[in-house]
């Protein structure tokens, strides 16, 4: 005999559909949304400054040309600005991830007595904090000011991070080796080393990331710090250019209206360039890190 469907699994069945149908309508809707601004961008810094500026590019690029990248490149203060952002971001997330293992480990350890007191004070940190004048006097008293220091020590360890590192050490690393590396002789700087970091690789790889990603983007700090234009990240130089267009319009004197029309057109079109320059080297980074994501992140935020 055949078996007759049940009317409750075939109606189940419909509401998938109707459900998926609806979803799949709701998120190509949203990828256009999210997408088409980053599409633009890369299509306008490629096009002709007069269609870009006479609104004719929407979906393609019109008359192709590298003029505003070439104008960008020749400005010598993006390189001093690149050097800086990338001394800025290794270095800086490389002191990051040390105060957040450091900090993350012995608060996962049963062992340690006083993590829960510590933990309490870590935490208050995230509610209550000195603000911005008492850091800059403590800053300034440090004798960090105008040095490159400024842009990381202040920022050298997120408590957000350090709770997510020390659940993942909870929850993904198991006492048994603790005990085993004991009775091999390991203390517990060897079990660290050897056993604890290699093991977490997903959470390092995320969290180096986001300390990467946020040193890569901040000129805020750089803008209370730092006063010497050789010390300024890539970031500065980018945000001074697309608020007031110094690098097209410094040289505009003595020039006829036309050229002047033309360097305003080819101004609209740098910012759209500035903008693919400085996002380009953090996204090449995501690829190679993609896998470690979700098991990162879920097991070290989930349970806690």
């Amino acid at each position: 005999m055949k078996k007759q469907k049940s009317p409750v699994k075939a109606g189940h069945s419909g509401s998938d559909r109707r459900f998926d149908v609806i979803n799949t309508v709701v998120m190509v809707v949203m990828l256009f949304i999210f997408v088409w601004p980053l599409w633009f961008v890369v299509i306008a810094s490629v096009s002709d400054p007069n269609e870009v500026w006479n609104g004719n590019v929407i979906l393609f690029p019109k008359g192709i040309t590298l003029a505003s990248y070439k104008a960008l490149m020749d400005y010598g203060k993006i390189w001093i600005g690149y050097a800086n952002t990338v001394f800025y971001t290794v270095v800086g997330t490389l002191v990051n991830l040390l105060m957040t293992v450091c900090a993350a480990y012995p608060l996962s350890r049963k062992d340690f007595v006083p993590r829960n007191f510590l933990m309490f004070l870590f935490m208050l940190t995230m509610y209550f904090s000195g603000g911005l004048i008492p850091t800059y006097l403590v800053v300034s008293r440090l004798g960090l000011l105008d040095s490159r220091w400024a842009m990381i020590i202040p920022g050298a360890c997120s408590i957000y991070n350090v709770i997510i590192t020390r659940t993942y050490f909870i929850n993904s690393i198991p006492s048994t080796l603790q005990e085993a590396a004991t009775l091999d002789g390991a203390n517990s700087f060897q079990y660290l080393l050897k056993i604890v970091l290699p093991l977490s690789k997903p959470i390092i790889a995320v969290i180096g990331l986001y300390y990467a990603v946020g040193h890569w983007n901040d000129f805020y700090t750089a803008l209370l710090y730092i006063y010497d234009a050789k010390l300024m990240p890539l970031q500065s130089f980018l945000r001074d250019m697309l608020m007031s267009n110094k690098l097209t319009m410094n040289s505009t004197t003595g020039m006829d209206a036309a050229a002047v029309e033309a360097k305003m057109k080819l101004a609209q079109t740098l910012k759209y360039s500035a903008i693919i320059v400085s996002t380009i080297p953090v996204l090449c980074i995501y690829p190679f890190i993609q896998k470690y994501f979700v098991k990162g992140i879920m097991i070290g935020s989930v349970k806690g």
